[in-house]
């Protein structure tokens, strides 16, 4: 898999940098947010290095389908009310204008009783 060494997000996986994994399979990472936003927030990354969203490309397309199928199903395991009336919000930064901050792609999930912190 494509790897950045100089990437935060990359050395997680690579289990350099310790985090509270929340789910994993041989593409997608999920773990806790260091400096939650909400009651629940973990977020969802590939595990190939894609810098953003902007960097998307027709071979990540079935990876991609997985990562968004897959995201209910860990902000329910995780504690999210079920929707109508509980629910999650998934953000994605892309790009310095857009807020991003680590460029590697990934998904913020977001949940629990508002109002929240930040988000």
């Amino acid at each position: 898999m494509s790897q950045d060494s100089n990437c935060i997000f990359c050395k997680i996986i690579a289990g350099q940098i310790p985090s509270r994994k929340v789910y994993e399979d041989e593409e997608i990472y999920a773990f806790h947010d260091i400096n939650p936003w909400a009651p629940i927030h973990f977020l969802v990354i590939t595990k190939i290095h894609i810098p953003s969203l902007a960097h998307m490309e027709p071979e990540h397309q079935a990876m991609m389908g997985r990562l968004i199928q897959r995201i209910p199903q860990l902000a329910k395991q995780e504690g999210c009310n079920l929707y109508p009336e509980g629910g999650f919000r998934v953000v994605t930064n892309t790009g310095k204008e857009g807020g991003q901050e680590v460029h590697h792609l990934h998904f913020h999930v977001m949940g629990g009783p508002r109002p929240w912190l930040r988000g």
